[in-house]
């Protein structure tokens, strides 16, 4: 099985749910193999003061959950959807109510956002599901992440481990991808990033380091309203890190002998080297360094050997600015 790539719409829609159609359909001609949204249930998730994080201010959270909700009836189109398009439809939940909504649909695999980490009711409700579970390390510590992996084992399901940083944007230097393979080491799971930069260069780099999922912020535009539009992938750059991916797993999958040069023959002979007469060469001459040089093409005796040829005896005549053949030097006795 090759790498997942997941369009993490989020609630870039803005509560619409043509938008969200549109989402999944783009993401689909994109390259994505899922499509992720976030399930809020705003009554059920947070208090009406909460803090707005800082990377966006735009309005509170409570109302901003509460506007840009769906129905059930709604989540159901958008898994039809996604179903039709043939991608994974995926959502996180940030409730209990919200894990409800989300197993009356059908969903296959849960995505446990970072900020759940340590909500260990949360987690125990949806390990008991007995789905593929992907789990956002973010802002936890490892201690936190040890807590999770150990309520999450504990039901024997399908765990993968994202790395993520949980900065908008995520600066390069902060990706994190050591401790990707850390994890890896740490709890012997399936591991992946979940990219917060503004470029398709760390998914890249984390196919080539072995991750199995890679999930990345999509956008119609980032000119869209919302904390995640200015900090995702529009189609045509989500599809060519979908595009860097697959050709990174046909590298990796696809080891090359350097002991079988077949291929390279024609190549070979046009572009090496073989030994020359510099000079024309009678028959019967012992031959000297000063009377050999080296030229294209590479189908004469090899200019590694050209060693090998001082002191032989030629048995024909060879003329200046020709190539030097087997035939054409005295064999030892």
């Amino acid at each position: 099985m090759g790498v997942m790539i997941i369009a993490e719409v989020g609630s870039v829609h803005d509560g619409s749910l043509g938008n969200a159609l549109h989402l999944i359909d783009a993401a689909a001609d994109s390259g994505a193999e899922a499509v992720k949204f976030q399930t809020h249930i705003a009554e059920a998730e947070t208090l009406r003061d909460a803090p707005m994080p800082p990377y966006f201010q735009g309005e509170p959270r409570y109302e901003y959950f509460e506007r840009t909700s769906f129905t059930q009836d709604q989540w159901r189109q958008l898994k039809a959807r996604c179903d039709q398009r043939g991608v994974i439809f995926m959502s996180s939940p940030f409730s209990e109510e919200a894990v409800d909504l989300l197993e009356a649909l059908g969903m296959t695999h849960y995505k446990i956002p970072s900020g759940e980490v340590t909500n260990l009711p949360l987690l125990e409700k949806i390990a008991r599901l007995g789905k593929p579970i992907l789990l956002s390390s973010g802002m936890s510590t490892w201690d936190e992440l040890d807590l999770a992996v150990e309520t999450l084992r504990a039901h024997h399901n399908l765990l993968t481990i994202l790395q993520c940083t949980t900065e908008y944007p995520c600066p390069p230097e902060r990706v994190g991808l050591n401790v990707m393979l850390e994890m890896r080491d740490r709890y012997g799971v399936r591991v992946g990033l979940s990219d917060h930069t503004l470029t398709i260069y760390a998914p890249i780099a984390a196919a080539a380091l072995g991750a199995e999922v890679v999930e990345k912020h999509f956008t119609l535009s980032r000119q869209m309203y919302g904390s995640d539009a200015r900090h995702s992938l529009e189609p045509e750059e989500f599809a060519d890190m979908a595009r860097g991916i697959r050709a990174v797993e046909a590298m990796l999958a696809s080891p090359v002998d350097k002991s079988d040069a077949s291929r390279f023959v024609e190549m070979k002979e046009i572009f090496q080297k073989s030994v020359v007469a510099l000079v024309d060469i009678p028959a019967g001459t012992v031959i000297t360094r000063e009377m050999l040089g080296i030229k294209k093409p590479g189908t004469g005796i090899p200019a590694a050997r050209i060693d090998e040829l001082l002191g032989k005896r030629t048995i024909r005549a060879v003329a200046r600015d020709r190539l030097l053949q087997d035939q054409d030097i005295q064999r030892e006795s």
